[in-house]
Formats: C-alpha cells, sequence, structure tokens
C-alpha cells in the first residue's frame, strides 16, 4: 500500500501468460526456513520491485485446484498488509521474475474489490479498503 495524491493505492500484479487485464496480488511459497510473514516481504520486494513494511495480517484465502494428471492441491494463502517503505521501485524486478510476472502496477485501492481477479485476493483488498477507512 502506499498513498499517491492522496489516494490509497495497491500494488498489484498481472501475471505471465494471463490475459491483459488480469490483476492478482502477489504471493509465492515459503522457502525453508521462513515465515509466513517473511514470504509476504520477499514476494512483494521480487514481484513488484517494491520494499514493504509489516502493517498486519489481512487473513487467509483457502482453495483447492487440480493439477495435471488429476491430483488435487488444497492451498492456503496468507495475506498481508504492507506499507511500502524506503527502496525500491515499483516496476522495477529482476529479469528472473519475468517468467512470473509480465507486469506490476499501482491499482488504487478503492478500485481493487472490482479489479482484481480472483474472488480471495477482492475479500482481501475489501479488508484493506476498511483498514485505512478507519
Amino acid at each position: 500500500m502506499r498513498k499517491l495524491q492522496g489516494r490509497w493505492m495497491a500494488a498489484a500484479i498481472q501475471p505471465a501468460g494471463k490475459p491483459e487485464g488480469v490483476w492478482a496480488l502477489p504471493k509465492g511459497n515459503l522457502d525453508p526456513g521462513e515465515r509466513p510473514d517473511e514470504t509476504a516481504l520477499r514476494e512483494v520486494l521480487e514481484e513488484t520491485g517494491v520494499a514493504g513494511r509489516l502493517v498486519e495480517k489481512l487473513g487467509d484465502v483457502k482453495y483447492t485446484y487440480t493439477r495435471s494428471g488429476g491430483v488435487r492441491v488444497f492451498k492456503i494463502v496468507s495475506f498481508y498488509l504492507l506499507r511500502a517503505g524506503r527502496g525500491g521501485r515499483l516496476g522495477d524486478i529482476e529479469e528472473r521474475m519475468r517468467i512470473e510476472v509480465a507486469e506490476a502496477r499501482w491499482l488504487p485501492l478503492v478500485d481493487a474489490p472490482r479489479l482484481l481477479a480472483y474472488g480471495g485476493e477482492r475479500e482481501m483488498a475489501r479488508r484493506a479498503l476498511d483498514r485505512f477507512a478507519r
């Protein structure tokens, strides 16, 4: 999250290989020995180029998907509210991340519940919006 011209903005990504206009929140897998909040900080930096500071946990999104071969996978993704810190620049990501991220962009937080492609992420954006409306 970052405030630009008086408006709260959320860093979002267009995942590589997805159609134009598909926006998602940065996320990824925990590295060995890494806490979920550490993963959130690392993934946001890797996928958006923005260094963040932890504010609070927003919640978990639980879902099931099927891998090729018919293997069903149950997944829990923990989302954290981060404030843009000093350092990093939106879109300044390492070349190795281009296989995962086509573009990073600031989305107006008020529009994020409509613009994000996935239901659980739209709910997390609504929670962040509620948090900043306090």
